[in-house]
């Protein structure tokens, strides 16, 4: 706690001094518990964008540096150093494990890697037609029922084997749930795989041969799932906070977490770059002539992809990922007109002054899109590899919470707007 109080006196002349809070990293915050039981007044903040709806100790961001921290290690570190199990463990448990550890669990994840044989049956009561992400989120609320004996949030014991055999089956999940949707058959994973590699070889291999993963898209998308693990308290996020809570079940509260993410505010934004672009593509409409449209503040236009809520300077994970979208598509080759009018846009954008004054860089959403794009994974199945990495961020916020001694029941206020005390007409 640092030194000084805020002081708030309502219109009554009832004066509450509010002590100020002090974090590691970030601004200082003001303690508001006791205002509404002082003065009589609570805060007002839609979105909760100036609002600490807990304490954590598992990511930093400061959005006008470009820094993003997971337990205090740079986003820039793991990525070159670490893989996506190794960002799981950290984020789960707070430090890096030594290489006993990292063994451990990685036998332990690769073992929980298959599903109740009753799953494929459930997947089956799915329209062939169904959204993944609409069986993913129905299908990770059911696995309550399947794993039951693992459910007692509070034993601590029970919330770990939970978490592992989320991180373990999500992958299985997602990957029965894209072929239920494309109609091909489901296959048991493969445990003497890497954990990316059991996805890849489950989401495109066929039973009639042997799947032999490729090194580039493995990179690719081990990179990807390293820069989406966690992200602070977004809308997701604070949805299996919020959800958590309650005392609701792990599963179901991953659940509500998969269905916040489904949002395409929060989860869409990949999936909305390439719908630009295939715009772009189909028009004819040149580089120049879009430049000029997203400038016309006359003109609803927006390039997405471009900027973003958090990072006022530039997005951390973008500069990362930027060197393995061009490898990525340097090693695919062929013609390719979507990928080189993506990158011929953010060409032109890098150079120009009015994106450049206003800090509109390339995000990770752009490239992670052209990424996902270029290894043939289909738009509606993009929402699904982001649940697949964030997995591991809402489980470690979900365990903290339930290690948290000052955590309570989510209650938000509200001002209320609506029709005065009347009676009801005789």
């Amino acid at each position: 706690m640092s030194d000084g109080a805020a002081k708030i006196t309502n219109k009554d002349g009832r004066t509450a001094e509010l002590p100020i809070l002090s974090g590691t990293h970030g601004p200082d915050v003001v303690d508001v518990r006791g205002l509404r039981k002082e003065t009589g007044l609570f805060t007002y903040d839609p979105g909760f964008a100036s609002t600490a709806s807990c304490k954590s100790a598992i990511t930093f961001i400061d959005g006008d540096e470009g820094i993003l921290l997971h337990r205090g290690y740079p986003i820039e570190q793991l990525a070159e150093h670490s893989n996506y199990l190794e960002v799981s463990y950290l984020l789960m448990y707070g430090e890096l494990p030594n290489q006993q550890q990292r063994e451990q669990f990685e036998h332990t994840i690769s073992r929980h890697t298959m599903v109740h044989e009753n799953i494929r049956t459930f997947l089956g009561g799915f329209r062939y037609d169904a959204h993944p992400m609409a069986m993913l989120v129905g299908t990770v609320g059911a696995m309550s029922s399947f794993y039951h004996d693992s459910t007692d949030i509070n034993n601590p014991q029970h919330r770990e084997i939970s978490a592992q055999r989320l991180i373990a089956k999500m992958p299985t999940l997602a990957a029965y749930c894209y072929a239920r949707y494309t109609g091909r058959p489901l296959l048991y994973p493969d445990n003497s795989l890497s954990y990316v590699e059991n996805f890849t070889r489950m989401m495109f291999g066929v039973p009639a041969e042997e799947y032999t993963p490729n090194p580039v898209v493995t990179s690719a998308l081990e990179l990807i799932m390293i820069l989406h693990a966690d992200h602070e308290q977004n809308a997701s996020t604070s949805t299996v906070r919020l959800t958590g809570s309650s005392g609701a079940n792990p599963f179901a509260s991953i659940a509500a977490g998969i269905a916040s993410l489904w949002g395409p505010a929060h989860g869409g934004a990949n999936e909305a770059v390439i719908n630009m672009l295939d715009a772009i593509l189909y028009s004819g409409e040149t580089i120049e002539q879009t430049i000029a449209r997203a400038k016309d503040k006359s003109d609803p236009f927006r390039l997405m992809g471009f900027g973003h809520r958090v990072y006022k300077n530039f997005d951390p994970r973008a500069k990362l990922i930027q060197k393995m979208c061009h490898d990525l598509l340097a090693d695919l080759g062929g013609d390719q007109p979507l990928f080189e009018l993506a990158m011929e846009l953010e060409k032109a954008t890098l150079a120009d002054e009015y994106f450049i004054e206003r800090r509109l860089y390339p995000n990770v959403d752009f490239y992670s899109g052209i990424i996902l794009r270029a290894l043939d994974i289909p738009m509606n199945m993009f929402t699904v590899m982001f649940a697949i990495s964030r997995n591991v961020g809402w489980i470690s916020h979900w365990m903290e919470m339930h290690e948290d001694r000052e955590f309570r029941i989510g209650r938000p206020q509200q001002i209320y707007v609506g029709a005065p005390r009347r009676d009801y007409p005789a």
